[in-house]
């Protein structure tokens, strides 16, 4: 499968949303591949890996995000589950599974019920391995700021808004995926 036929599809018509989300794609992408090929012992698809870091963020096309050129009219916290939507109804449930469980490191049914996010009420965290990396490699890369690599402080920085269940998971796949960045 092409993610490229699925982002042009679903971006038609939207040049400047088809760029950023090409281009974090394509980050996250290189990312989570380094991070495939340094760990064969993890067993992860790489194949899989590639095709799922070029859609995971295929639901901002939903969300109303006007500095990253989205003009839809759902939360942008939505656009994990909504991408998932898209992706199950393409025939694609395991790209699903990594759109739907990207955001933060992980968000849980505590979370969404305690804090009433506008999510379908259930554990938004990664499950495979697959998931896992793309979700870390995710982090590092901001759709506002095209091209920059965010570092280690500044990400686990920005994830203590998701509190700190979410840092402990981020803590947990850096000492598993990239332990030299503490170095």
């Amino acid at each position: 499968m092409n993610p490229l036929e699925l982002i042009d599809k679903y971006c038609e018509g939207q040049d400047e949303l088809k760029e950023v989300l090409l281009t974090h794609s394509r980050q996250v992408a290189d990312r989570a591949l380094r991070i495939v090929d340094a760990h064969p012992e993890l067993g992860a698809d790489r194949d899989f890996v590639e095709e799922a870091a070029m859609l995971h963020d295929i639901g901002i096309v939903f969300v109303d995000a006007p500095r990253i050129h989205c003009h839809g009219t759902h939360k942008y916290i939505e656009h994990g589950y909504l991408g998932a939507e898209l992706l199950r109804k393409e025939g694609l449930p395991r790209h699903a599974g990594v759109a739907e469980r990207h955001t933060g490191s992980g968000i849980t049914l505590e979370q969404v019920l305690r804090e009433d996010l506008p999510l379908p009420p259930q554990d938004y965290c990664p499950r495979t391995i697959e998931e896992e990396i793309v979700c870390y490699a995710d982090k590092f890369y901001s759709k506002t700021h095209l091209g920059e690599e965010s570092s280690w402080e500044k990400v686990r920085t920005s994830i203590w808004m998701y509190g700190s269940d979410s840092v402990q998971r981020f803590d947990k796949c850096q000492v598993r995926f990239e332990p030299d960045l503490l170095k």
